[in-house]
């Protein structure tokens, strides 16, 4: 390292500043936090260091035990229950490091003694991005053999998906099969997250006091206090005014989307472009009517469940999950109606049937489909608790100032011969402006615009994905950015769903969008998409890259973020004149150095 010029700015000797950079490179926020309240607590004890250095050193001391966690979390659950089990250990003279799974040292695998690993599994069961390479090297034939570690795992899934919490399970068992000690049974933690994640994080705190016990402490430290909680959080949601609901898809399109403006005055929530907003939904009351009416319940019951009374009508519109359908309620049901059919679908060998099921039928179309009886007590306790959705943030909060703006496809459509709609979508949809909403903000480091400005950007997202791209280039014009912005959009018509038309138009005129590539699939004889677009501007996009550019994908995982992967792994074979093994990792490597980022769902 050679950059004198930034190391006059710490006041440290030269060395002692280049391995303090060296130290701190690739440490995400968390671990700078616990760095930092390491060395305050020094500061306040410093007649503490040396006896703290001697006894670290000793070679008579028994071996200080350093817990690792790590998480890959791709909405923010994996990190926000990592940083809750680190500075519970943390707080109980345990010594930890906190890592995003990227940051993780692999290499450091084979030296670990305690590690607990907190990590999602998204759709068809793949690992969140932020995973991807430490998932890798595990099931791969490089990860080393480990009969000296302990660890256990927390799996975050959503059981509506047939390979719930699959990433969890695999390095669970991995893990296992290359000798480590599992110090706690794994948990697969649902929608409903602290039902399983908060027992979890007790085991395995007592788990780690109970391994740690006797070893040598590192040092004596006051740990450094948090920043103070915000007023309103996840759990405790902030009522935001619905200023704004507009319906931004012409005459003739076959999508209703809308852009939604709350105003978060008085709140004290701020947020950066790439975040995400949660709103704590209803369900729609005509389907709440339904579960009752095909049931034969009455929604004035009466209803208590884990020591809360609520009416049954209460539990089923604000508490419970009736536009998601899941496998444990299918299979409870299942008992209820003593179906053959639905126990034969449920079997092992017709996942495929089940996939469908899952896919397709709400909560009401099983209760029609395959009639049993409940009690109002048994359905509200086998119906998943309602989970907040997530909606990625459209605006800049340097350009809106106390608002967050959102794109948002209301869900409404036909099957098996009534109206279905989304829980969240639909009550925005159908809110007037004035309505007051429950709503979070969920920070998304991983999807952040560089801290250099003069970077170039290039914006991937079709339908709804271009979301977080209005507040990319709305930041990057109010912070006076010298990077160029490219911008990819596609949706079925011109005409009739170019969303942001007219803003894009303009920021192209002003300068604070450089380039815009569309694709509006159903306009001509052959379909159109985003992927064929960055292929076609394949060696332009490709020279970008190498000379920096981030590229961010912001859409639907199932196929467009797969599409447009492999996309760019022709480019980089087309352009770069690479094979394709070594394009998959010229990828992989932008992924890994932060420089691609997907906000997925």
């Amino acid at each position: 390292m050679s950059s004198n010029a930034a190391l006059p700015l710490i006041p440290l000797p030269e060395a002692k500043a280049g391995e303090l950079l060296r130290l701190v490179d690739g440490l995400d926020s968390s671990a700078l936090w616990w760095l930092s309240g390491y060395a305050a607590g020094l500061a306040s004890q410093p007649a503490s260091l040396p006896r703290a250095v001697n006894a670290a050193l000793a070679k008579d001391a028994t071996p200080a035990l350093k817990l690792s966690i790590v998480y890959g979390s791709q909405t923010g659950n994996a990190k926000r229950l990592a940083e809750q089990l680190a500075q519970k250990a943390e707080a109980a003279g345990i010594a930890v490091r906190l890592l995003r799974a990227d940051a993780y040292p692999t290499r450091e695998l084979k030296a670990e003694r305690l590690l607990y690993i907190v990590i999602s599994t998204q759709g068809d069961g793949d690992p969140p991005d932020d995973a991807r390479g430490l998932v890798e090297f595990i099931a791969g034939k490089r990860a080393p053999e480990l009969p000296e570690l302990q660890y256990a795992v927390l799996g975050l899934g959503d059981s509506s998906y047939p390979q719930f919490c699959a990433i969890g399970r695999q390095l669970d068992e991995r893990l296992s099969a290359l000798g480590a000690r599992r110090l706690v049974a794994r948990g697969d933690a649902d929608v409903d997250i602290d039902s399983i994640a908060k027992p979890w994080l007790e085991q395995a705190l007592t788990a780690v006091r109970e391994a740690t016990k006797g070893a040598a402490p590192l040092a004596t430290v006051t740990p450094l206090r948090p920043p103070a909680a915000p007023a309103f959080s996840r759990e405790k949601p902030f009522a935001a005014e619905l200023i704004k609901n507009q319906r931004v898809t012409g005459r003739g399109s076959d999508k209703d989307i809308r852009h939604v403006e709350l105003s978060l005055e008085g709140s004290g929530l701020r947020y950066e472009p790439g975040d995400a907003l949660g709103l704590w939904p209803r369900n729609p009351a005509a389907l709440v009517d339904a579960v009752l009416d095909a049931q034969k319940l009455n929604g004035d019951t009466p209803v208590t469940h884990d020591e809360v009374t609520l009416s049954l009508r209460e539990w089923l519109s604000s508490r419970r999950e009736l536009t998601k359908l899941a496998r444990p309620f299918v299979a409870q049901h299942a008992a209820h109606a003593g179906d053959a059919e639905l126990n034969r679908i449920l079997s092992p060998d017709h996942a495929p049937a089940l996939t469908r099921l899952l896919g397709e039928y709400q909560i009401i179309d099983l209760l029609r489909a395959f009639p049993a009886a409940w009690s109002a007590e048994e359905l509200v306790a086998a119906l998943r608790p309602l989970a907040p959705r997530l909606y990625s943030i459209a605006s800049s909060q340097r350009l809106v100032g106390d608002e967050a703006h959102l794109t948002v496809a209301h869900v409404q459509y036909e099957a098996f011969g009534s109206t279905h709609w989304g829980a969240a979508s639909h009550q925005l949809a159908a809110s007037d402006e004035g309505a007051a909403l429950p709503i979070f903000i969920e920070h998304n480091d991983r999807f952040h615009l560089p801290k250099d400005t003069a970077r170039d950007v290039i914006m991937i997202g079709p339908g709804t994905g271009v979301a977080p791209f209005r507040g990319f280039v709305q930041e990057r014009q109010a912070i006076g950015a010298t990077g160029r912005n490219w911008l990819f959009f596609g949706n079925p018509h011109f005409r009739s769903d170019f969303l942001y038309q007219t803003e894009w138009q303009e920021a192209l005129r002003n300068g604070s969008l450089h380039r815009l590539d569309l694709a509006f699939s159903r306009d001509q004889a052959e379909k159109v998409y985003v992927q064929h677009r960055l292929v076609e501007q394949g060696r332009q996009l490709y020279a970008w890259i190498e000379s920096g550019a981030h590229v961010y994908v912001c859409g639907d995982a199932t196929r467009m973020a797969k599409d447009v992967h492999n996309a760019l792994i022709e480019v980089a074979m087309s352009h770069g004149g690479k094979s394709r093994e070594d394009a998959e990792t010229y990828i992989n490597q932008l992924q890994q150095q932060g420089r691609y980022a997907r906000d997925v769902y």
